[in-house]
């Protein structure tokens, strides 16, 4: 029996927003049958696949249709898992790619599965051939059983398609692209999303905090499914913004937020070896923990977000969402009288990065001030970033855990005089921060092995200590007065030589290169300390966000 009746009905059904699978034939010759119009969401290119063990959709080859719908095009391909290498290869003469298919026919790359190669072509404006459709699709499986009983051929390229993560490249073309960050603001964030994958970029609004996040997704990312940068509302009070909510008129269906949030994770958990981002921007217009406590619970639970009852609905969501390791949630920050603080809870979770534009950086964009070219991430008339090809060893990076070994008596020795100090105030960090300080350590030697363990110790505290230091004059300033004093070598007072000189210099400058000044030990924790302390000398009251 042929399979152009099952065919008709997915070309038909591929035309509605009708997502269910469940009266298609799960076998044809001996192949599982596995059919998709998409997750939530209607896919741009809902497809067929017919699969033998061990190969599946994640991770093998296969024949598969494609339908192309923005072209009207059906395509017999010989499939290859997107998600991970196969492997095994198709034993091909000269047989095209799909992308090669749409440069020359379309002058553009189609949306997803290039990789895979063009076994037979339809054009759905015209009257389908049913029957020779069938005989191609046999042809195909009989192909593919050969392939499979034969000896596999094991892909060796890995290496070579998938090269060292290298921080380096991404400055570059930061550069090329007009963006002005220091290499050391870079490490920081890079370093900070291998660490834990949530970073809140806080600082002087315009600093550009959005655009560095925009940037790196777009440089790393293969396609422009893998992430999505969100405003966040001024009314967002519960987390329908970010997961939806149960149709209370159809108990059958889940409405899904509009932003695409929710076919962001469910991308990520199909897809776990490259990286997919999350970017809230001004993520404190309303209060993070009434939309964002179901992602804070189970960032350390690893629970999935419940969403419904299972068995209430049935539209291709998941009663339960998991949160996977490779969704990277990034939140920008602005502090002013619309915007809410940040709660110990929310602080204690992330890398918080404060952005702050000196006297020499401002120069520097000043003698060179140009419009932004963001397409310098991106290869050349392509919408893959020029750092596509590390994202699975990005990837590979973040999954390591490991703690610091080196100069270990030292941070112990720092993190216990601060541990002793934040207690004073109820801001003392947990074993959670401890081990997180140990972790982003590790990762800033594996950026940038030229850091000394004081430069890794100073963004460690600027990061994840003093972000949640607040309170009044009265309280603060004797425990900003002792940090401060951490901060510096021994021939240096820290009222007199520091907090009382309006023009203390912080840094001083070595050719290019902003170094400490002489008797400061961590310049850039020790410059927040004297904000904080300022502020609560001034105003009577201090924070980290608004120092």
């Amino acid at each position: 029996m042929g399979y152009g009746e099952q065919l008709e009905l997915f070309l038909k059904q591929a035309k509605t927003n009708n997502l269910k699978t469940k009266h298609f034939k799960s076998d044809y010759l001996n192949t599982k049958v596995k059919v998709s119009f998409g997750q939530g969401n209607t896919a741009r290119i809902p497809w067929i696949s017919f699969l033998i063990e061990p190969n599946t959709t994640s991770k093998g080859i296969y024949p598969v249709f494609l339908y192309y719908k923005e072209f009207e095009l059906l395509i017999l391909a010989y499939g290859i898992s997107e998600s991970n290498e196969p492997e095994m290869n198709w034993k091909l003469n000269s047989n095209e790619t799909i992308n090669e298919f749409f440069k020359k026919k379309f002058k553009k790359k189609p949306d997803r599965y290039g990789t895979s190669y063009v076994a037979e072509v339809y054009d759905l404006n015209k009257k389908l051939n049913i029957n020779r459709i069938e005989e191609d699709l046999k042809d195909i499986i009989k192909e593919y059983r050969l392939t499979i009983n034969s000896a596999p051929v094991i892909k060796k390229a890995s290496a070579i398609n998938h090269p060292p993560f290298n921080v380096k490249n991404f400055k570059v073309d930061c550069k090329n692209a007009g963006l002005i960050y220091s290499d050391i603001l870079i490490t920081r964030f890079v370093s900070s999303l291998l660490t834990k994958p949530f970073v809140i970029l806080t600082g002087l609004s315009g600093s550009g905090k959005t655009k560095l996040a925009q940037a790196f997704v777009q440089w790393i990312c293969q396609e422009e499914s893998q992430y999505r940068i969100i405003p966040v509302g001024a009314d967002w009070t519960n987390r329908e913004p970010l997961l939806g909510y149960p149709n209370a008129l159809k108990p059958e269906e889940y409405v899904k937020p509009d932003n695409g949030v929710i076919d962001l994770i469910l991308q990520a958990n199909s897809n776990p070896k490259l990286p997919h981002f999350l970017i809230l921007d001004e993520m404190n217009l309303s209060h993070v923990e009434r939309y964002f406590a179901d992602f804070l619970s189970v960032m350390e639970s690893n629970e999935e977000i419940p969403l419904y009852a299972e068995g209430t609905v049935d539209n291709g969501v998941p009663s339960k969402l998991k949160v996977p390791a490779n969704l990277f949630i990034i939140g920008t920050v602005n502090i002013d009288e619309t915007t809410n603080m940040f709660s110990p809870k929310v602080l204690d979770r992330a890398n918080t990065i404060e952005f702050r534009i000196n006297n020499s950086e401002m120069e520097d964009f000043l003698s060179s001030a140009n419009d932004l070219n963001m397409k310098a991430l991106l290869e050349e008339g392509e919408k893959t970033g020029k750092g596509a090809t590390m994202a699975q060893n990005f990837i590979s990076l973040s999954n390591n855990k490991s703690f610091t070994t080196k100069d270990l008596d030292e941070i112990n020795k720092t993190l216990l005089n601060f541990f002793g100090e934040l207690q004073k105030t109820g801001a003392e960090f947990g074993y959670r921060t401890a081990s997180e300080i140990l972790r982003l350590i590790n990762q800033l030697d594996t950026l940038n092995s030229v850091l000394t363990t004081s430069e890794k110790l100073d963004i460690a505290i600027m990061q994840k200590l003093l972000p949640k230091l607040h309170g009044s004059r009265r309280k603060l300033t004797p425990i900003l007065e002792t940090l401060g004093s951490f901060c510096l070598k021994e021939d240096l007072k820290i009222i007199k030589d520091v907090f009382e000189k309006d023009n203390f210099e912080f840094y001083k400058k070595e050719g290019k290169k902003l170094v400490p000044t002489d008797g400061v030990l961590y310049p850039l924790s020790l410059e927040k300390i004297a904000r904080m302390y300022k502020g609560a000398i001034d105003n009577g009251f201090a924070s980290y966000a608004e120092a």
